[in-house]
């Protein structure tokens, strides 16, 4: 909805002196929120302005995209399974640790740049079910990461407007973790910008089962009945079901890998899928766009033939 509201001239001069008028006040134009935040200003950067009062774009509600990168092309919800980061340190002579260290760096940038260009969802893979079988050193000092960051990073989620969610088995993670994620995720519940998933203790084959249990309970309670099920009702069972957008758009794995790994397996039915050989703590701007580029020159058909 557009509406404008202007200040007209003074009357009409009669042939009686009046004294020298100022200049009528400027045009303001006043958009609806909803309407502009679609609206996209095609320059040498893509701004996708929120409110626009006499002109003047307010900077906390802009979406600024880099050159050549088109506002309806780019994805909703992007994905990533963040590999590499023991090579990373390895690479380098550095112990495992350091390497995680620069990976949680990396999604902290990941983060920011997924806020800047109106990415609405962000899932990253931390942490695999089948990590556990990892050393137990390892494990404890993942775990201990994972608090770490969570504990400093919840006062800049309410700052950024993101919202956090976690999925997963939380029956393994120590309670100092399950408590954080508790808080962490009603803290956040209400913001309204990127919502920030990450799968931790997560796996994909796990994630269907539930799901499946979940809906034959609904069955012998007499809730639904077998021939209800279908899809939809499976996706609402996902532990996706917490994103307004549960499927993928895009997913990026690094570090060279070509496979999922046991992450999101009913979600990426028709995700894009990208990898590059660059290790996760290596993975900045540049290497997202470059993923971004290649997401915006295909075709998605969703099983349709060519048009």
């Amino acid at each position: 909805m557009l509406s404008l509201t202007y200040f007209p001239l003074s009357p009409p001069l009669t042939t009686t002196p009046t004294p020298t008028l100022s200049p009528p006040p400027p045009l303001l134009l006043r958009l609806h929120h909803r309407t502009v935040s679609r609206l996209l200003c095609s320059t040498a950067q893509n701004v996708a302005i929120d409110d626009v009062v006499g002109g003047r774009v307010e900077e906390d509600d802009v979406v600024r995209l880099p050159a050549g990168m088109r506002r309806e092309a780019m994805p909703e919800h992007v994905a990533v399974i963040m590999d590499g980061n023991r090579r990373w340190a390895r690479t380098r002579g550095l112990p495992a640790v350091a390497g995680y260290e620069a990976g949680l760096r990396a999604l902290k940038g990941m983060v920011q740049l997924c806020c800047r260009w109106g990415i609405r969802v962000l899932t990253v893979f931390a942490f695999s079910s089948d990590n556990w079988l990892r050393p137990k050193v390892e494990v404890g000092f993942l775990m201990r990461l994972l608090e770490r960051g969570m504990k400093g990073e919840v006062n800049n989620f309410m700052r950024d407007n993101i919202r956090f969610s976690c999925i997963g088995d939380p029956s393994k993670l120590p309670d100092p973790v399950k408590e954080l994620i508790t808080y962490a995720e009603e803290r956040t519940k209400h913001n309204s910008g990127l919502q920030l998933i990450v799968a931790v203790s997560y796996s994909g084959k796990y994630d269907i089962v539930q799901a499946c249990q979940s809906i034959a309970l609904k069955v012998k309670d007499g809730v639904i009945e077998p021939e209800d099920i279908n899809e939809f009702l499976i996706e609402q069972e996902l532990q996706t079901n917490c994103a307004e957008i549960p499927n993928p758009d895009l997913l990026i794995r690094t570090s060279g890998e070509l496979r999922v790994s046991n992450f999101l397996l009913w979600q990426l039915a028709y995700t894009e899928l990208y990898f590059t050989r660059s290790h996760w703590p290596d993975f900045g701007e540049t290497e997202f766009l470059m993923a971004l580029r290649s997401f915006q020159q295909r075709q998605r058909r969703y099983g349709e033939g060519d048009s």
